[in-house]
């Protein structure tokens, strides 16, 4: 952990890495392991939710038993790709309540705009995970968690696939009071704003609609 960033070393999540960075993946593998590394980053993300106590009775004996405590979670996706990262999420939190944002660049400014946004009520009473492979400039990003606390949200945390180290940059500091939750963070962007050494467009390998 450097900072506010969680880089998620666990051998099972670098090997998954790797598989799923190939070029020759199928999109069948690559939704399998987004889903399996996004576990990962799902327990790391939740690692500190409040705890509180309630008594049960076991087959043994009674006891003060640990329960997660407080409001529901909210997982927010940023079209397309975060939906990539929310099944596994709801795998682990089924209950939570979802939003989802869609952002497009404006081809003039080259600004981030919204297009589609969504959130559940009583944002400022949730921890609220939003979720985008890819964390590249951290414009998207950044515009993304402006509107959210826009909305409300003030326990917020980002979890991605892969981070730029000017994607970290940017995002950090916009936002310092959000931590970042990630596999990777890789070497650099190239002219296109595609993380190096990464792995393409996210959405288009998940959904199937990279060129052949």
């Amino acid at each position: 952990m450097s900072g506010n960033i969680t880089v998620v070393e666990h051998p099972l999540v670098q090997h998954k890495l790797t598989l799923l960075r190939r070029k020759q993946a199928s999109t069948a593998e690559f939704r399998k392991l987004l889903w399996e590394i996004g576990l990962f980053l799902g327990y790391e993300a939740m690692s500190d939710l409040p705890l509180g106590r309630v008594p049960i009775e076991t087959p043994v004996s009674t006891m003060e038993a640990p329960v997660i405590y407080g409001k529901k979670l909210a997982f927010i996706s940023v079209l397309r790709a975060g939906d990539g990262l929310l099944a596994p999420m709801l795998e682990l939190a089924p209950s939570a309540r979802v939003g989802q944002i869609g952002l497009s660049r404006n081809e003039i400014t080259l600004k981030p705009e919204k297009y589609y946004f969504k959130t559940p009520g009583n944002l400022d009473q949730r921890r609220t995970i939003v979720l985008d492979p890819m964390l590249a400039t951290g414009n998207s990003a950044a515009y993304a968690i402006d509107e959210i606390k826009k909305a409300g949200a003030r326990d917020l945390k980002f979890v991605c696939l892969l981070a730029a180290p000017a994607g970290v940059e940017t995002f950090t500091k916009a936002h310092p009071d959000v931590p970042v939750v990630t596999a990777a963070i890789d070497y650099s962007l190239d002219d296109h704003g595609y993380i190096v050494p990464g792995l393409g467009d996210a959405g288009d390998r998940l959904f199937g609609t990279k060129k052949a």
